[in-house]
Order: C-alpha cells, then structure tokens, then sequence
C-alpha cells in the first residue's frame, strides 16, 4: 500500500508540474505584448553590439600592447592607449572609404547592370555545348526555359525595387545611421572600461566561488578572442590573395568577388563552396580556360589556408570534429540563417569550454567516482 501510494504520489506531483509549465506558457502566449518591447530593445542594441564586441576583441590586444609601451619618457595610460588606436582604426576606415568602397561599388553596379548580358552569354553557350557529340544526349531546353524564366523574373523584380525600394532605401540608411554612431561609442567604452568588468563581477560573487568563476570566464573570454581574430585574420588572407589571383587571370570584379569570398570563409566548411559560385558565373561568360582558372586560384588559395593558416590561427582554438561543425551549421542555417551559421561555431565552442572546465572542476571534487569509471 505504502509503494502505491508513493507511485500515486509521484504521478500526481509530476501531473500537477506539468499543467503549472502548461498554464504559464499559455499565460505567456496571452500576454505576450509585454515582452515586445523587451524584443524590439534586443533587436535594436543586437546589431551595434555585436560589431562592437568584434571590433572590441580585435582592437584590445593592440591597446595592451600600447599600454606595455615604455620608450624613453613615453608611455601610454588606458585612455591615450584607447585614442591611438581610434586615430588608427579612422586613418584605416578612411582609406577603405577613399579607395576600396568606390571601386566596390563600381564593381557591384556593373555587375548588376549586366546580369542580362551573363543570362544571354550563358544561354549562347548551352546552345554551343548542346551540339557536342557527348552532350548531345542532354536536353538542353528545359534548362534553356528555366534560364529565360530566371532572366523574366530577375527584370520584373527590378521594376518593382525601383517602384518600392524607397521605403526601404530611407529604412537602411536609417539603421546604418544609428549603427555608425552607436558603434563607436560602445566601442571606446569597451575598450577603455573593458578590463574592469571581471573585478566588477568578482565583487558580486560569493567567495566561495570567486576563484572558479573567474577562471570559467577567463577561459570564454580567451576563446571569443582567438576565436575573432583568427577568423578576421582568415578572412582577410583568403579574400586578399582570391582577389589577386582573380586579378592575375583576368576574372572581371576581381576585388568584388575576392571581397565576397572572404565574407563567405566566415562560414566553416560550406563557405569556400560558396564563395566561388558568382567567380564561376562570371567566368562561364568569358571563356572556359577563365573557369579552370578560378578553379585552381581557389583550390590554391583554399589549400595555403587549410594547411597552414587555419590550423595555426582557429584550428588549435577550437578543436571541434569536423562532423560535428557541419551538424551544427545544418541546424543553426535552418533555425537562424545565414546569422546562425556564422555564430553558431563560436558559441558552440564557448558552450564546449564551459563543459570541459565543469566537468575538470567535479573530477576533482569527485576523485572516487572518476577512478571507479575508469576501471569499468
């Protein structure tokens, strides 16, 4: 009696904290116009927060550097530190506004301007290859159909961006606006301030657990760091040497398409793939030697940063199986798009140090259980 009247008890408990979760999700569904100003504060801080935490990382190793500076009579302080840098990093936005922006835009302009030109260029060359002897066998007409259905819906969603693409033009500059003003002032505080957070939480903490929580945030901090700037790093050499080697074979947008290469390494794996579909595009319309040329520039540049600099820079950092990396790109792609994908390893990587550091922290307060598994 005494058994099922536990049994009972249990069932009934859990019962009971089922329908309490049950009734405050429905709770919460109903009310849910209290949260969206919470939503709309997060959407809005999410942006100019998240490049100036990037900017943050990158930018505070220098200030260090600055501050350990003794030369003669000079030496730097935190602030004129933070100042110089500034002045560095306005000089460098200054030179990519004057010389690297322009002909950016230049390149992108053109290249929209003569999407037609590559859609009829291509549809030539089907037309060509559709008489080879060993393509004969291919029904070149369905992807004909699907090319001119392509190039009449590319006309007609340009005719209706031009109609009402004003809205959305004063919408973007808007938020670059605020996002250029916010940047740099969550920037200078974050620098100036940023070495003081750490001691602030240690305050906070019970003594007890001071030292271990300390050691668990410098542990994340250390991983977003080398984290940033071995990717920033990396994209910057694989988009810099896929341009000059774009540049070498005579590929039309060689800056623009080496810009779009190094943007898609952010993304692991998947990436590189596609990077190199719009170079292949554009040089499908030139000639087919201009194709195996982007191939191999590619393949070269692709091979000089596996082998050398991503697991010199990010590789030792993350230690992530490979399989592992394309499961979590998979799921963050179709829960969060493209922003998931490139933020995903990185929080995956700050979740797998939190872990490790736990679990080495019952290890040694449970030596006992940690030696019985080892022998099973």
């Amino acid at each position: 009696m005494l058994l099922k009247w536990l049994a009972n008890s249990r069932l009934l408990f859990w019962s009971v904290e089922l329908l309490i979760v049950a009734t405050l999700i429905w709770v919460c569904t109903q009310i849910s116009f209290l949260f969206s100003p919470i939503g709309i504060f997060l959407s809005v801080i999410f942006t100019p927060l998240l490049l100036s935490g990037i900017l943050f990382y990158l930018l505070n190793p220098i200030v260090k550097l600055l501050e350990r500076v003794h030369w003669k009579r000079l030496h730097f302080n935190r602030t004129a530190a933070v100042a110089l840098v500034f002045l560095g990093l306005i000089a460098v936005i200054g030179y990519g506004a004057a010389w690297v922006v322009p002909r950016l835009v230049s390149q992108i302009t053109n290249l929209v301007g003569n999407i037609p030109d590559f859609a009829r260029s291509s549809e030539a060359v089907l037309k060509q290859a559709a008489h080879h002897p060993w393509l004969q066998q291919i029904d070149f007409s369905k992807y004909l159909t699907q090319l001119q259905n392509s190039l009449a819906k590319y006309a007609e969603s340009v005719m209706s961006g031009i109609t009402s693409g004003i809205g959305t033009v004063v919408g973007t500059v808007t938020s670059v606006t605020v996002t250029a003003v916010t940047v740099p002032v969550m920037l200078f505080y974050m620098l100036k301030d940023g070495e003081k957070l750490l001691p602030a939480i240690r305050k906070l903490l019970p003594e007890k657990h001071a030292d271990q929580t300390m050691e668990l945030l410098s542990r994340m901090n250390a991983t977003i760091a080398r984290y940033i700037g071995g990717q920033i790093l990396e994209c910057l050499f694989v988009g810099t040497f896929t341009a000059l080697g774009y540049m070498l074979i005579g590929e039309k947008y060689a800056l623009l398409l080496g810009v779009f290469a190094g943007l898609c390494n952010l993304i692991p794996y998947i990436g590189p793939y596609l990077g190199i579909l719009p170079a292949l595009i554009v040089a499908f319309t030139i000639s087919t030697n201009v194709v195996l040329y982007v191939i191999i520039v590619v393949v070269v540049v692709q091979q000089i940063d596996g082998n050398l600099v991503y697991p010199n820079i990010i590789g030792r950092t993350l230690q992530i199986h490979p399989l592992t990396i394309i499961i979590i790109l998979l799921a963050a792609g179709n829960i969060a798009g493209l922003l998931g994908m490139i933020l995903a390893i990185p929080l995956y990587a700050v979740v797998k140090t939190v872990v490790q550091y736990l679990y080495s922290i019952w290890q040694l307060e449970h030596p006992a259980s940690t030696q019985e598994n080892l022998k099973k």
